[in-house]
């Protein structure tokens, strides 16, 4: 049974239109170096899991596009790679890599974007992981109501 995530970036960074530019509309997600999150991606996500593409640390952030899990957890060759912006020197030093990438695929835009303060206002999100207080983890579950709402808010149909 597939599982629904959120994925936050940084629109500047790296942006939905970014993903589907890629080459097969499909990228790595890599320089994820929170432990949780990791776990997330190491232990959790499957291929064939739907993600919500988030852009966070902007003026508006919101949800505004939907990706899917193509390949599952492997090891973020970046964190050996001296002069990467995601290089580990501990993880060099040790000579263990602890982190993790997927690889995800665009799959459709939200036909409006959804904001958080939309997602604030939504009774039935009320108790997403994603609104609450001081949570910055750049990767999330989500549940399927919450993915199906958060669709419905961005104009498409369940």
């Amino acid at each position: 049974m597939a599982k629904y995530w959120i994925m936050k970036t940084e629109p500047d960074v790296f942006s939905f239109d970014d993903l589907k530019k890629s080459p097969r509309k499909t990228t790595c997600w890599e320089g994820v170096r929170n432990y949780q999150a990791r776990n997330f991606m190491r232990d959790e996500m499957k291929k064939g899991d739907l993600v919500l593409v988030y852009h966070s640390n902007t003026k508006e952030p919101a949800a505004v596009g939907i990706a899917e899990i193509v390949k599952e957890g492997y090891p973020d060759s970046h964190a050996f790679e001296k002069g990467n912006k995601y290089f580990d020197a501990k993880a060099l030093k040790r000579g263990v890599n602890p982190w993790i990438m997927v690889d995800i695929k665009a799959k459709e835009d939200l036909k409006k974007p959804v904001t958080r303060p939309m997602m604030m206002e939504e009774k039935s999100l009320k108790d997403m992981q994603l609104l609450a207080r001081g949570n910055r983890l750049s990767i999330l579950p989500v549940t399927e109501k919450e993915f199906k709402t958060i669709c419905r808010l961005g104009g498409l149909s369940d």
